[in-house]
């Protein structure tokens, strides 16, 4: 159990050190995801409270549009590299696998994730409350987990295929919708957004949280026939 959690960490740091090293996430993604947030931005200015009302949603949004980037862009890596085939034909558990580039996934959309808020609070004048910060910081976590479950999964699907820049988006989109939901209605509850009850949120936290383990188990027992074939 110690080695298979190794190659998890080996392959999690792999993608990391990738990423530290091309900063596309600094570079081309986060702009990409404050451009989506300042156009929508400007879009609703002539409102402010409908701007606030909808702000959690945004974040949201530009986090699901950057999953797409960034599960494109790693196993686009793998692909090109042939690195997904050595693994595989060197007998690395498919499951490790798996677990090892949601995890890598999960770090990065943590970061983009923390600029985005940052960019709503600034941008769109939300507050951050004192008593839904252990809520919002859950919810984040969770429905982060969630979100890097699917795109892993369908990312690994997609890979190889014929049209994968078309097939990634109409695979996970349809996918990650309830945590959508899920992720801007406690986060609602976590800022007290249209007065929302924090008690809520937990309840939304649930929710995420039994599909982040949904996705998580059936993805890590999925992904070896999926990237087999």
């Amino acid at each position: 159990m110690r080695a298979w959690w190794k190659v998890v960490w080996l392959i999690a740091r792999k993608d990391l050190r990738i990423e530290r090293r091309s900063r596309v996430i600094i570079d081309q993604v986060l702009p990409f995801a404050m451009v989506t947030m300042i156009i929508f931005g400007f879009a609703l200015d002539a409102n402010t409270d409908v701007l606030s009302l909808v702000a959690p949603g945004l974040v949201w949004l530009a986090t699901m549009f950057s999953l797409l980037l960034l599960v494109q862009r790693t196993f686009a890596l793998e692909h090109d590299d042939g690195a997904l085939d050595a693994m595989r034909v060197a007998g690395v558990d498919a499951r490790a696998i798996f677990v090892g580039k949601a995890v890598g996934l999960v770090v990065q959309l943590l970061v983009l994730e923390a600029l985005l808020l940052a960019c709503a609070v600034v941008l769109y004048g939300e507050t951050i409350r004192l008593d839904g910060v252990v809520l919002l910081v859950t919810t984040m976590v969770t429905a982060t987990c969630g979100l890097a479950a699917v795109g892993t999964l369908y990312g690994g699907v997609a890979t190889g295929t014929d049209g994968r820049e078309t097939l990634l988006p109409l695979l996970t989109l349809p996918a990650v919708a309830p945590v959508l939901i899920g992720a801007t209605r406690a986060v609602e509850s976590a800022l007290g957004t249209t007065g929302a009850e924090l008690a809520r949120g937990w309840q939304w936290v649930s929710l995420l949280a039994v599909f982040a383990v949904a996705f998580g188990v059936g993805g890590a027992l999925a992904f070896g026939p999926l990237i087999d074939e």
